[in-house]
């Protein structure tokens, strides 16, 4: 199939593309566009108005801040992410995704902001992005707002995005401690949607974990924050019973359904069987030999 007929825009400042979404009524951003044009080759999205940012400078760095934090541009492709040589230092948990993101050919133009604003309850990158407890930072006519991750995606393929808004950038806060951290991921070829995937990050003070938080993919209607399992693992030296707790308490705050790829229930087994391990390979050496 062939898209519907639309308008095509390549602005080259943030202000002109948001007076440009600001005049029409149905229109989209496209970055990377390897969700948005499918959809639109499907007919499932028809904008009359397509506002392309590729040429818009600075939105293409990421890296970490003087304040500690971490910025990921929107217009930073998953190849960046995969191919940098620092972003493990600092962000493990996303280094640990880069990689298992579709394929080679997605991810040399799809952007990491732009999925995470596409909403797919299969995507991957929300689901580190909501362990990390980022935000998302929106341009508009009135200025930038900075949006929680838990605040941001609303639904299925649903944000609070404004249609006059551009999402610029995501940020994750400064750590505490040392940041330490994974990503696993279930599929049945290379390139697929996730079956189960796990994110987790901590933030570890000596053997103490001092801030946890644990994101699930493709086991719900939306990308699920596993508050309580992260909860579980606060305060401790990531012992086998507070992993076995956290793991636990992970499965049961999914909601999988059975299809073609499993059941519900093989579905919260993987999760707690990620959880267990992404934890594990945290333990202090003492632990491990216990």
């Amino acid at each position: 199939m062939f898209p519907s007929r639309f308008r095509y825009e390549a602005p080259s400042s943030l202000g002109e593309a948001v007076a440009l979404l600001a005049s029409h009524d149905d229109s989209k951003v496209l970055a990377g566009g390897q969700s948005l044009i499918p959809m639109m080759k499907l007919r499932f999205a028809s904008p009359a108005l397509l506002v392309d940012i590729n040429n818009i400078p600075g939105l293409d760095q990421h890296g970490a801040q003087p304040d500690g934090s971490y910025r990921i541009g929107a217009l930073v492709r998953h190849a960046d992410l995969e191919k940098s040589t620092t972003l493990g230092e600092h962000q493990p948990t996303i280094a640990a995704a880069a990689p298992l993101i579709a394929d080679p050919i997605v991810r040399t133009r799809g952007t990491f902001v732009g999925s995470v604003c596409h909403a797919d309850p299969q995507g991957d990158w929300a689901s580190c992005l909501v362990a990390l407890d980022g935000s998302i930072v929106a341009h508009g006519p009135t200025g930038r707002r900075t949006i929680p991750v838990d605040d941001f995606v609303t639904g299925p393929f649903q944000t609070v995005l404004a249609p006059d808004e551009i999402a610029v950038e995501a940020v994750i806060g400064a750590a505490s401690g040392s940041r330490k951290g994974g990503y696993l991921k279930l599929e049945r070829r290379v390139g697929d949607f996730a079956t189960v995937g796990v994110a987790v990050a901590l933030e570890m003070s000596g053997s103490t974990v001092t801030k946890a938080g644990i994101g699930l993919t493709g086991v719900g209607s939306a990308t699920i924050n596993a508050r309580e399992a992260a909860d579980a693992i606060v305060g401790s030296s990531l012992g086998d019973d507070e992993i076995a707790v956290a793991a636990e308490a992970a499965a049961a705050a999914s909601s999988p359904r059975s299809d073609h790829r499993g059941s519900a229930d093989y579905k919260r087994h993987v999760v707690a069987t990620f959880v267990g391990r992404l934890l594990a390979q945290h333990q202090p050496a003492e632990a491990e030999v216990a």
